[in-house]
């Protein structure tokens, strides 16, 4: 372990300084974010990765090089990517105050579109609430509902207690551990959407963020974020289209019929079953981009 441990401590010595980060840094009032853009005409998608997930602008790269004529903006909050990997406390409202700061910062225009994976179905749902004028549609793939079952966290912690400490965390990174996982590949993405410096640059960061101090706090507070979001429902104009993973809906029975509930006064939405795991945008790209310049066309909100 010892010897693990001094051999990461030192790859990770060479690598850092060796990296040319991906992106642009936004300076905002927290710290700073990284982003990266593409495209320069048509609607503007505004996409936020799953919790986790250690490099969100690489990790939807298939899902971006079929987003031709969008302007795409990936948002790495605190603990993702290229991002500062402390923060305040990873509440929801600080979550949706940060993207929102940012967004102003790179004046993009409104209304934009949000595209959420996973926990981030929990900034779409926050954010479209408060600042509904400033968003013309939801897309989420896969997204976590704040459902009852989502909110019994044993002991959620309260919006004012400082961030969680992530010694134990990090102890899978510090010793080398998580970097031998990505070597064997046990972590790389599914399908053949990624280029083998992606592969490896996605390894790279898995090893130097996992269990950092944003994401440790962002992990314990699911519970009070789902809390605060439970009796909350998108804006019954705004046009919501969800992908959901059939994977997911035979581990999960509740998945299905829990989506459909929260969307219940959503005058116009859509739910697409499509094969594969969690991470759709892994393997289901085209498919998804498809429908979503279906949906788009017809159903999203004219700025």
């Amino acid at each position: 372990m010892l010897g693990s441990t001094s051999a990461n401590l030192i790859m990770e010595s060479v690598e850092r300084p060796n990296t040319v980060p991906y992106g642009e840094k936004i300076q905002i009032a927290q710290g700073t974010i990284n982003v990266a853009r593409t495209g320069k005409t048509g609607p503007t998608l505004v996409l936020l990765s799953g919790l986790g997930t250690p490099a969100p602008a690489l990790d939807f790269a298939p899902l971006i090089r079929e987003l031709a004529g969008y302007r795409v903006v990936v948002v790495e909050g605190f603990g993702y990517g290229f991002s500062d990997m402390t923060a305040r406390p990873r509440t929801i409202e600080n979550i949706s105050e940060e993207l929102h700061e940012v967004l102003a910062k790179l004046a993009v225009d409104v209304p934009y579109v949000l595209v959420g994976h996973s926990i981030a179905g929990f900034t779409t749902l926050h954010y479209a609430n408060k600042y509904p004028e400033e968003v013309s549609g939801v897309i989420g793939i896969d997204p976590t509902v704040p459902a009852a079952t989502t909110a019994t966290a044993e002991a959620p912690a309260p919006a004012d207690m400082p961030v969680s400490g992530n010694f134990w965390e990090r102890i899978p990174s510090t010793t080398g551990l998580v970097r031998w996982a990505g070597a064997l590949g046990l972590a790389d993405p599914a399908g053949d959407g990624y280029t083998t410096t992606e592969r490896d640059e996605m390894r790279k960061l898995l090893s130097w963020n996992f269990g950092n101090a944003a994401l440790t706090d962002e992990t314990n507070r699911i519970g009070e974020n789902a809390q605060k979001l439970q009796n909350l429902s998108y804006p019954e104009a705004l046009p919501v289209l969800e992908f959901l993973s059939q994977e997911t809906m035979n581990q999960q029975p509740e998945w299905l019929p829990a989506h459909e509930r929260r969307l219940l006064n959503v005058k116009h939405h859509e739910l697409v079953i499509l094969d594969g795991p969690h991470y759709l945008h892994w393997t289901q790209s085209r498919a998804m981009v498809e429908k979503i310049h279906e949906f788009l066309n017809h159903g999203s909100r004219e700025p």
